[in-house]
């Protein structure tokens, strides 16, 4: 029982550091609050939601495209390991695009990854779709096919 709390001790302190290093390595991200967002999108950026499909078909932003950042899987979180392939097959490395996920915090790490890439434009959407949704803003929600 003991190494089982120390292994998750240990796995505690990992995740910890794997979160404090890629916070500092996403110095460079801009985030702005969803009414910034908004009025991006409105003005012509194109805006990114890095939620799962199925958290996308729940609501999105209107207009939203969607690239999972991530997958829930039986072990937990999983980095999608093709993101930055399919996000360029939609969008070009010149594009302006606000990046939003459920709450900012796949956002920032999407947005410090597409940095890293090469797109200049991109923001992250502090709140993400949840700030969205308190403030009224208009969603779309997919229909499920039967």
């Amino acid at each position: 029982m003991a190494s089982h709390a120390s292994n998750l001790t240990i796995i505690a302190i990992l995740l910890l550091s794997a979160f404090v290093i890629a916070a500092l390595s996403s110095e460079a991200v801009e985030t702005v609050d969803v009414h910034a967002a908004k009025g991006l999108v409105h003005s012509g950026h194109k805006y990114l939601d890095v939620r799962t499909v199925e958290e996308f078909k729940k609501g999105h932003p209107e207009g939203a495209l969607n690239v999972p950042f991530m997958f829930f899987t039986p072990e937990g979180r999983e980095k999608n390991s093709e993101f930055l392939e399919q996000v360029s097959s939609i969008c070009d490395k010149d594009d302006q695009i606000v990046v939003g996920c459920q709450s900012g915090v796949r956002s920032l790490y999407a947005t410090a990854d597409l940095i890293k890439a090469g797109f200049k434009n991109v923001k992250n959407v502090g709140g993400g779709y949840v700030a969205w949704v308190e403030n009224g803003f208009a969603v779309k929600v997919l229909k499920e096919e039967l």
